[in-house]
């Protein structure tokens, strides 16, 4: 154990070790003691003045082994690195030019761009003005494919002097700029001497001066310009196209230039001709009129026709009034000129007869109007209706005849006459309504007879036969008595009997009837009223309740004032009554009763029943039928 020198502890008081540990800033560090115990400073840490000189005049020498290796340079992406670096290629392709007869081919040069950041390529050719052909972009940017096994090119397979192939388009890379012989050169790539651009056969003709063939004339140009300067010859044409579809006849003026031979044609616009105001037809040009022999295909419509093609122009001798000329397709009839005109000729060509035609045209007498022939659909008024008017209208109505004959319907019972012996027993209801006269067929259902009665002809109007079709005459209420036939398309009806309002309308109408129609339905309501008041006598002689049912009738007639009418009844009862006996089944009676909504279950009506009933199992449906009339 080492001893202390008691001398240096003596005087002193702070024994206590210097402290080591503590905080910087929230951090924990470690602080070398600078006293020792006691207070004394500590020289363990320290330098001499020796060791600071020695350390000043020594010079600096790797005292910690190995230096350390540098850390690697950042990655930098190739679209960061190679961004607007693009390599750029002058090229030609060669294509064919198969339908001119001055070219079989020509060349066009282009730009093959490589852009490096993606790898990536486009062609753009340079646009020349006025070339007519498609130019610019060819070909977008993209990767552009080299094989059929997917590899695409890259700038390795770039160079001077080599053909690629892109779309089936072949490129003859002849140069390229400095950047890319510099960029492929510094790859190692070892670059093919550059070529000399192709060039355009035909463009380079076309840089060519034309040859021109002047041949000197005996005629002076300059002489006729100054004589006949601001003088004109008017001539007044028609152009007639009313040969054509919606073809007309139209005015011209033809002028023609006496300075220069050359020919105007304007159009004369007449106010609200509908037109649109062009004021020439053909513009001021020299007209050919006799064409060499191959010059007949020459496009004159795009190209302008040169002596070359011309064997003879029109003169002022071709026109001349009353004669036709034949310009650009459309033969133009001259009728009159200009007094100057007039003058001209008469001093020129001695031609002094021009008098004015007249070629107003009269107007052809109006054309008949006839209608097509009737189909059979609808009626003849509705069909006639689509050739008056683009948008069909209905034909118009007698609205007086309908507002008086509203709801007034004339009812027949008819018989088909048929050679069928089924169709015997079948029966008819024919109404005929007086507001449209228009008729309608009802066939009542008969249970068991195998037939599917209901409606058996809509409302429709019924053309009478032997009737045409231009002028058909329909049936009229004149038409319909007893014992009339009616043909109805085919089929033929007889009348058989009519309801009580029919012989009220035939009595207030009688003018509309023939003496023979109204004697014929007078007649046959006498003879179903006989059976019924012969009955009625009989009964009131032999009978003592006859009294008793004409009170019965009449309080029922108090009691049931609201309900339809006896005419309703009656005809249902008489379609069923064959034999017009007045008389129907029991079972039957009931149906009717039932169709007909009668209140059968009422007391007063079981009693009228019951007193019009008939021993055998029959009953008298005329007074029952009495009963309900108002």
């Amino acid at each position: 154990m080492p001893s202390l020198n008691i001398g240096k502890l003596l005087g002193k008081t702070a024994f206590h070790r210097s402290q080591t540990l503590g905080y910087r800033n929230g951090y924990a560090i470690v602080r070398r003691p600078t006293v020792g115990i006691g207070g004394d400073r500590l020289q363990f840490n320290q330098l001499s003045q020796a060791e600071l000189d020695e350390l000043a005049s020594k010079a600096p020498v790797l005292t910690y082994g190995q230096p350390k290796q540098a850390p690697p340079a950042d990655f930098i992406p190739a679209h960061v690195a190679f961004d607007k670096k693009v390599l750029k290629f002058d090229a030609y392709f060669q294509e064919d030019v198969p339908m001119s007869t001055e070219e079989q081919y020509r060349i066009r040069q282009v730009n093959i761009y490589y852009y490096l950041e993606d790898d990536s390529m486009s062609v753009i050719e340079p646009v020349v003005e006025n070339s007519g052909i498609p130019q610019g972009k060819l070909i977008k940017r993209q990767r552009l494919a080299k094989n059929d096994r997917g590899d695409h090119y890259h700038w390795k397979d770039l160079n001077r002097g080599i053909n690629i192939t892109i779309y089936g388009k072949t490129f003859r890379v002849v140069d390229c700029d400095q950047f890319t012989q510099v960029f492929l050169e510094s790859q190692g790539i070892e670059l093919n001497p550059p070529e000399k651009m192709a060039l355009d056969p035909y463009t380079e003709l076309r840089k060519q001066p034309l040859r021109k063939y002047v041949t000197p004339s005996d005629f002076d140009q300059l002489k006729q310009f100054l004589t006949f300067d601001k003088q004109v010859l008017r001539f007044y044409a028609i152009w007639d196209d009313t040969d054509s579809m919606y073809g007309e006849c139209r005015t011209y003026i033809i002028h023609y230039y006496l300075m220069d031979d050359t020919v105007e044609i304007r159009e004369v616009h007449e106010r609200n001709d509908g037109r649109d105001p062009f004021p020439l037809l053909m513009n001021r040009q020299r007209m050919p009129k006799v064409l060499v022999e191959n010059a007949k295909n020459f496009p004159q419509c795009v190209l302008e026709i040169s002596d070359q093609e011309v064997l003879e122009w029109y003169t002022a001798k071709d026109f001349i009034v009353g004669k036709s000329l034949t310009v650009l397709g459309r033969t133009f009839f001259i009728y009159d000129c200009d007094p100057f005109t007039r003058r001209y000729y008469k001093e020129k060509f001695g031609i002094t007869d021009l008098p004015r035609i007249d070629v107003n045209k009269q107007e052809p007498p109006p054309v008949k109007q006839e209608l097509p022939p009737y189909n059979g659909f609808g009626l003849v008024e509705d069909s006639a209706q689509n050739c008056f008017a683009l948008i069909p209208k209905a034909p118009k109505k007698d609205v007086i005849k309908m507002l008086v004959n509203d709801n007034k319907v004339l009812r027949y019972l008819a018989a088909l006459e048929s050679p069928i012996p089924e169709d015997k027993d079948r029966r008819f209801v024919f109404s005929y309504f007086l507001a449209t006269d228009m008729i309608s067929i009802f066939e009542p259902p008969v249970r068991n007879s195998g037939i599917i009665g209901g409606k058996y002809l809509g409302r429709t109007k019924v053309v009478k036969p032997y009737s045409t079709v231009d002028n058909p005459i329909y049936y009229g209420p004149s038409d319909f008595f007893i014992g009339a036939v009616i043909e109805v398309f085919g089929h033929r009806f007889i009348i058989l009997d009519t309801d009580e309002y029919v012989l009220k309308y035939m009595e207030s109408n009688a003018a509309q009837y023939s003496p023979e129609a109204l004697a014929s339905v007078q007649k046959h309501v006498r003879k179903l009223e006989a059976p019924a008041s012969e009955s009625e006598s009989k009964q009131t002689e032999k009978d003592p309740g006859v009294q008793e049912l004409e009170a019965l009738i009449d309080t029922i007639q108090k009691q049931l004032k609201d309900h339809s009418c006896k005419d309703n009844i009656r005809e249902a009862f008489q379609i069923y009554d064959k034999e017009a006996s007045g008389y129907v089944d029991r079972d039957m009676f009931f149906k009717i009763c039932e169709s007909l909504n009668v209140p059968v279950d009422d007391s007063l009506v079981k009693e009228l029943i019951r007193m019009c009933s008939h021993g055998e199992g029959k009953i008298n449906y005329y007074n029952f039928v009495r009963a309900f009339s108002n």
